[in-house]
């Protein structure tokens, strides 16, 4: 009788575990898989971004839920004049409850007056519509090539400025 019931117990632990096992890999798994990502942010019925991505994993699931795409990024974002700037980078993430968004490796951000920058990360506040990296960028403006530690923006490039300026290369014309 003892062994039938130490069995039972040791059973249905088991049968437990599994199913705490089941519940934690569920949420550290996606909770969806999704392809060819066409992803619009709108304000006042006024687009402001417009994120493309061949593949995207959902977090959603998570306390703390985030969209990730492993396999990089198109972002275009639009000033109120429709001025379309454009940022390509080899990875991102999107949080849901902040509007941030993270984007990461080989970051080409080209405005829509042609200034270029190049960075390893940088950061789109949806909300504030604010760009943003502390990490070592180049800047090339149309007479410029500015390298600093850090760079911030509007989106409409109003208020660029490269921080920590460490070189500045003027271009002939």
């Amino acid at each position: 009788m003892v062994i039938a019931i130490a069995m039972t117990m040791f059973v249905s632990c088991s049968k437990n575990r599994s199913e705490v096992n089941e519940l934690t890999r569920s949420t550290n798994e996606p909770i969806g898989i999704a392809e060819h990502i066409n992803l619009k942010y709108t304000d006042s019925g006024k687009l402001k971004a417009n994120l493309i991505s061949p593949k995207m994993l959902d977090y959603s699931n998570r306390e703390f839920s985030f969209s990730e795409f492993t396999e990089g990024v198109h972002l275009y974002l639009y000033d109120k004049d429709k001025n379309k700037s454009t940022v390509i980078a080899d990875y991102a993430i999107v949080y849901d409850k902040t509007g941030l968004i993270d984007m990461q490796g080989n970051v080409v951000l080209a405005t829509s007056t042609n200034d270029t920058l190049f960075a390893k990360q940088l950061f789109y506040d949806q909300n504030k519509q604010w760009l943003s990296t502390n990490l070592p960028v180049t800047f090339r403006t149309k007479g410029d090539i500015i390298n600093g530690n850090g760079f911030d923006s509007d989106v409409n490039f109003k208020e660029a400025e490269v921080l920590e300026i460490n070189g500045i290369i003027t271009l002939d014309e």
